[in-house]
């Protein structure tokens, strides 16, 4: 599969799923992905790290990644081992901020309200096409423009950044 192909088991959350949820304020006393990673999601589904694998992909419906700009939140979910979010829509900082820390997310209008829990997933960052393996369904998000996967791949716009300069 391609780097640019992304490939997980479903995971579901709602509307409004702040950044407080993705990762509660009591454990911002650590900036270690690692130690984040640990509590991703915990207050919006206490078993998502237990039951979340590598590769797995976010789903949720609208105004994911409200609340505040900490960035800790997308560095949290890469961390965990999510591959990207797809949602109906973002708030504007997570949505830079998700770029920035080099998590892949997509906006779809559809696919949130059709994927259910562990259906398995393929996203092409390329073209937006998200495909449901398990019901045998297609659906589209935006695509992730070209100069964006480069600060995906590089790691994000940090990382990114170092790379030119060296």
């Amino acid at each position: 599969m391609s780097d640019k192909i992304l490939k997980g088991k479903a995971h579901l959350f709602g509307d409004n799923i702040d950044t407080d949820a993705i990762i509660p304020a009591r454990y911002m006393t650590n900036s270690e992905p690692a130690e984040l990673a640990k509590h991703v999601m915990e207050d919006a589904d206490p078993n998502f790290v237990k039951n979340a694998k590598t590769g797995d992909v976010i789903v949720a419906k609208k105004n994911f990644g409200c609340g505040s700009s900490r960035e800790h939140a997308p560095v949290a979910i890469k961390a965990a081992g999510v591959s990207c979010v797809i949602a109906k829509s973002y708030a504007r900082i997570f949505y830079r901020n998700a770029f920035n820390m080099g998590l892949p997310i997509f906006e779809s209008a559809d696919a949130p309200d059709k994927i259910r829990p562990g259906d398995e997933l393929t996203v092409d960052m390329t073209t937006g096409e998200i495909t449901n393996v398990t019901k045998n369904e297609k659906y589209q998000a935006a695509p992730i423009p070209e100069f964006m996967q480069k600060l995906i791949a590089d790691g994000g716009l940090m990382a990114s950044i170092k790379k030119k300069l060296s």
